[in-house]
Parts: C-alpha cells; sequence; structure tokens
C-alpha cells in the first residue's frame, strides 16, 4: 500500500497532557452518561463513524469502523452508512440519532432543526438525547483534533 507522506504536526499527547487526558475523561463520561441512559453502543460508533465522514477524518474512521466491525456491526451497515436515509438497514432510533448528529455537525448550516430534534425526543428520552448530544460532540472535537494534527490511522507512519 502506497501512503503519501504527511508532514509531521504538533503531538497534543505530548505537548498538552492535562488538556488530552480531559478530553478523554470527557469521552468516557459520555460513554458512561450513554450506558446509564440506555442508549446502545452499537449506535454510537454508528454516529462516530457517520460523523467522521461527515468531516473527513481519516484517522478516527479507521479507529471506529474497527470498533463497530470488534463490536459485531455488519459491513453492510456500515458501507451504507453514509447513505443512511436512503438505506433500508437502519431503525427509526437509529435514523433520528443519526439525524440529530449530522445536524449538530453541521450546526453552521442551520443549527439544529426543530424537526431533527423532534424525530429525536420521538425515539430517545431526555437522557438519552443529552447523551447523542454528548457523544457527536466529542466526535466532532476529536475529529477536529485529528485532522489539524494529521493523526495517521494505526499502523501508518
Amino acid at each position: 500500500m502506497s501512503v503519501q507522506a504527511v508532514e509531521s504536526r504538533v503531538d497534543l499527547k505530548a505537548r498538552t497532557a492535562d488538556v488530552s487526558a480531559a478530553m478523554r475523561a470527557l469521552h468516557m463520561s459520555t460513554v458512561d452518561a450513554a450506558r446509564q441512559a440506555g442508549v446502545p453502543p452499537e449506535l454510537l460508533e454508528l454516529i462516530r463513524i457517520r460523523v467522521s465522514q461527515i468531516n473527513g477524518c481519516a484517522f478516527c474512521l479507521d479507529m471506529h469502523t474497527r470498533d463497530a466491525r470488534a463490536g459485531g456491526e455488519e459491513e453492510r451497515r456500515i458501507y451504507a452508512l453514509s447513505a443512511w436515509q436512503e438505506s433500508p438497514f437502519f431503525t427509526a432510533a437509529e435514523r433520528a440519532a443519526l439525524g440529530l448528529a449530522e445536524a449538530i455537525t453541521f450546526v453552521h448550516d442551520g443549527h439544529v432543526p426543530d424537526e431533527v430534534y423532534r424525530a429525536a425526543a420521538a425515539e430517545f428520552d431526555e437522557s438519552q438525547i443529552a447523551a447523542l448530544i454528548w457523544v457527536s460532540t466529542v466526535i466532532n472535537a476529536y475529529n477536529r483534533t485529528a485532522i489539524s494534527t494529521r493523526m495517521m490511522p494505526a499502523g501508518i507512519r
């Protein structure tokens, strides 16, 4: 496999270990909040993959597609995720969560529309919606740090 040479950029973990640790703690808190609210971990991976697709984060796409597969996610659902609105493979709850995650990711483009929030509220309780908002927010932040520092997928240097 031929990999394009990538210019070295700042190692955030090395230069700002305390901030990186805080980010990791925030991530773990969102995972815990989702678990406590009863949001399936498989749905969290779908959100992380979809947001990473939108943002073009190769590092996070690699990590979360591998995590989703390890968690038992079907290959065809992963492949169809970029076309979830047209795909028959996703439940109403998954569609509502993906719609909310996309709206949060595209917040600059009309904020989070009421109809998107209402669709999520029809499928999830407030604790679950709060967890979905946090998961979407955290993966967006991770995408931005991975992209700006040009983090490479595992096994690539």
